[in-house]
């Protein structure tokens, strides 16, 4: 962990004489972090130059769709791993040109539990929850939403089906990280997609006011 950290603490440094903003978006498989990107890069692309760093144990599925985008994509496999790791990001991000860039978007690897342990660097984390998973995940891992910068409660469309609690979910994640932002997303209905966009729209302002200073 201490060797982790050290390198995060380079990367940190590489991103901010870069002026790049990064984001880690974590949750677990299936929450919806590659259908969310993929509605985030479609709006966001218009407005600011981004990337991707995609992490998945195996297979190059999700860069590819990314990719299809026009978006510019490093894929990292962990080969079994549960977790990006600080090295790994700046291996990737060694193959992108930095300083064109406004936000990288790191998708880690599905799993909420290892990649909240890690830094990679970032400027902020962003964890997906949708509302399949049930409402006692904040709870039972808490690590993951005390880290978080904002959590995104994902598939939103389908909380009539569901036992899902939002309200509860919502006073669960507040109770362990007080003014955390919190938004209702659903990829089908587009719904809460503009917040979204416009919290990372605002990171990347934040980012840049403060190399600037």
């Amino acid at each position: 962990m201490g060797e982790n950290d050290g390198a995060a603490e380079e990367n940190r440094r590489l991103f901010a004489q870069s002026q790049v903003t990064v984001l880690n978006l974590m949750g677990s498989p299936g929450a919806g972090k590659t259908s969310l990107l993929e509605k985030t890069l479609v709006k966001l692309s218009k407005e600011m130059k981004l990337a991707v760093i995609e992490g998945d144990l195996f297979t190059a599925k999700d860069g590819e769709r990314i990719e299809s985008l026009g978006v510019e994509v490093v894929q990292i496999n962990t080969v079994g791993g549960c977790h990006l790791d600080a090295g790994m990001v700046r291996k990737a991000a060694a193959s992108l040109d930095l300083n064109r860039l406004d936000l990288i978007i790191v998708e880690n690897v599905g799993n909420l539990v290892c990649p909240a342990e890690f830094n990679l660097g970032e400027d902020a984390r962003a964890t997906v929850l949708s509302v399949t998973e049930g409402d006692d995940k904040p709870l039972k891992y808490p690590l993951i939403f005390k880290q978080a910068d904002a959590v995104l409660i994902n598939k939103i469309d389908l909380l009539p089906y569901t036992n899902f609690d939002a309200a509860a979910a919502k006073r669960d994640m507040e109770s362990l990280n007080p003014g955390l932002t919190i938004i209702e997303t659903s990829c089908t209905k587009e719904t809460g997609i503009d917040a979204w966009c416009a919290w990372l729209k605002k990171c990347v302002a934040d980012k840049g006011r403060t190399s600037h200073e």
